[in-house]
């Protein structure tokens, strides 16, 4: 097979007419030949840091929608199923990737639970990641985001991270707002990378001090526009991610979008390819070819060098996206889940108190952290109960795996008027979180999630409608389309109710996730992200 075009000589900072010779999967020739072809041809995306789960799809059917946009590989943490179903989610998620050409790169999740402070479905213990380490289709130790522990020096937390430096494979951070002293001795434990600043201060003394900094802009976090500037001096160490991103997001793009936007703002084309392209594969060492000769033939042809509107992906010199048709194949799986819990009432949704004064988590836009705030209690009867006019609304957090009392806690900046959503997504345990309006609304949307084992839903005092997720009860078995077509009408529902978040249901997962900072909602009760500790509503 031989293919011509304007080829993207990435390390050399040079394009030239030419043509690519392919055989048995590898680039055998690769030649300066004269032509009028105008389109690209250039190594494939790389999503440094994703969980595949929170696209909603399985890996085979991700696959079919990332092509599309010229990524060829992902570095893939399946932190979400770990949570919910251990090693045998891990083996589900490798399993099926194996089903499609697309190159995953699955991580060993580090932190299964993420913390004692919630109920998970699973542990993945110390002696866990050895036998998951020693996997040759483990590529690396995904996010240490027990951060605390590195700097405690937690015994089972540096063994988790010894064993990645046995088998010679890199360890990933997490370690949202970290600095000084902290980030130095976190950094010294052999963690290379990091995908959670948010700020340019943040990112650039992490870069200083011999990290990778990956841009992450997903459907919830967003941090491109924090972090670009810093590409022009350190994209050498800097990569693109999108960490999380929901289905309706993913039809429309991927790291091609943040390729757009960095050539938009007059950065080297070269430089910000680098980083969407070449550093992540030699980061990690991937098997991903780099369009050079003797490297398998992954590649993609693009429109050009601006929209990066691809027009053909190859992966192992197979065509996998032409004429904008996806050729990878849909397949048929195995569907695992593990939920347990029985529905429940609205009485159990009460707040019994006298309290004049409560803690209100605050969400903020495009952002994982959230804020505390100290509110006004609005009481009815004993119970404190979402005062609407003000947008602080009651959410609840349900363990999925036992049969416990909800936790309750109250938020802001959802701005619902009416109804609730749900979601059994709920980062990092996935237990079933809910903010609403009123007890029986709320009440309305989990035992909707209960009933279907799992799924993403809101609820009106006329009408109902959930995107159900049967696999762990975070992932659909359907089709990228459908799902993505599904999400995006739910998403219409929540801002219909009232929302005035970007992505609600993003958002809302991410409540939950007690290891990054200020407050957050486990089921076992209000934690303050800053001290690890639980705190109370009450004031």
């Amino acid at each position: 097979m031989k293919i011509q075009g304007q080829i993207v000589d990435i390390p050399n900072k040079r394009i030239f007419s030419g043509e690519i010779t392919v055989e048995n999967g590898k680039i055998t020739v690769i030649e300066e030949v004269a032509h009028t072809i105008k389109t690209f041809i250039m190594p494939g995306f790389v999503d440094s840091h994703i969980h595949i789960e929170s696209s909603m799809l399985v890996p085979s059917e991700f696959a079919r929608i990332a092509v599309t946009h010229g990524t060829v590989t992902t570095v893939s943490d399946p932190h979400e199923i770990a949570n919910v179903l251990g090693i045998e989610g891990v083996e589900f998620m490798i399993k099926n990737g194996k089903q499609t050409p697309f190159k995953f790169n699955f991580g060993a999740p580090s932190c299964v639970p993420a913390t004692t402070f919630e109920s998970a479905g699973a542990v993945i213990d110390s002696e866990g990641i050895r036998k998951l380490m020693a996997n040759p289709d483990i590529t690396y130790l995904a996010e240490m985001m027990n951060y605390p522990g590195v700097l405690f020096d937690d015994e089972e937390v540096l063994k988790k991270i010894s064993w990645a430096k046995h088998n010679n494979k890199p360890v990933d951070g997490h370690a949202p707002g970290l600095r000084g002293d902290d980030i130095s001795k976190y950094i010294n434990a052999g963690i290379t990378t990091d995908h959670e600043c948010f700020t340019y201060e943040e990112g650039l003394e992490k870069l200083q001090k011999g990290m990778k900094v990956l841009i992450r802009e997903g459907s919830a976090a967003k941090n491109f526009e924090a972090l670009i500037d810093l590409l022009p001096k350190y994209y050498e160490n800097m990569m693109f991610c999108s960490d999380d991103k929901h289905p309706d997001d993913l039809l429309l793009g991927h790291i091609n979008q943040l390729c757009a936007r960095a050539v938009t703002k007059g950065y080297d084309v070269f430089q910000i390819l680098q980083m969407a392209c070449i550093n992540p594969v030699k980061h990690y060492k991937l098997k991903v070819g780099l369009l050079k000769v003797n490297d398998p033939a992954d590649f993609i042809v693009v429109e050009d060098l601006i929209n990066f509107k691809t027009l053909q992906t190859y992966i192992d010199g197979h065509v996998v996206f032409k004429n904008g048709k996806s050729l990878i194949p849909h397949t048929s799986f195995e569907i695992l889940n593990n939920f347990q819990t029985s529905k429940k009432q609205p009485s159990d949704f009460r707040i019994e108190s006298s309290a004049e004064k409560i803690r209100v988590i605050e969400a903020l836009e495009g952002q994982l952290v959230t804020n505390e705030l100290i509110k006004d209690a609005l009481l009815e009867n004993g119970n404190i109960i979402s005062n609407i006019e003000k947008d602080i609304l009651k959410m609840t957090v349900v363990n999925r795996y036992n049969d416990d009392k909800p936790s309750m806690a109250f938020i802001k900046n959802f701005g619902l008027k009416s109804g609730a959503i749900a979601s059994s997504v709920g980062h990092d345990s996935h237990n079933i979180i809910a903010v609403g309006v009123s007890d029986d609304a709320i009440c309305k949307a989990v035992n909707l999630i209960i009933e279907n084992k799992g799924g993403i839903c809101a609820v009106s005092e006329t009408d109902s409608h959930i995107v159900s997720l049967p696999v762990a009860g975070i992932m659909s078995d359907q089709d990228a389309r459908t799902i993505g077509d599904a999400y995006g009408e739910l998403d219409k529902m929540a801002k219909k109710l009232g929302s005035t978040l970007n992505a609600p249901y993003m958002t809302l997962s991410f409540m939950a996730l007690l290891v990054i900072p200020a407050l957050k909602l486990s089921d076992k009760g209000l934690f303050d992200g800053n001290t690890f500790k639980f705190t109370s509503l009450e004031v």
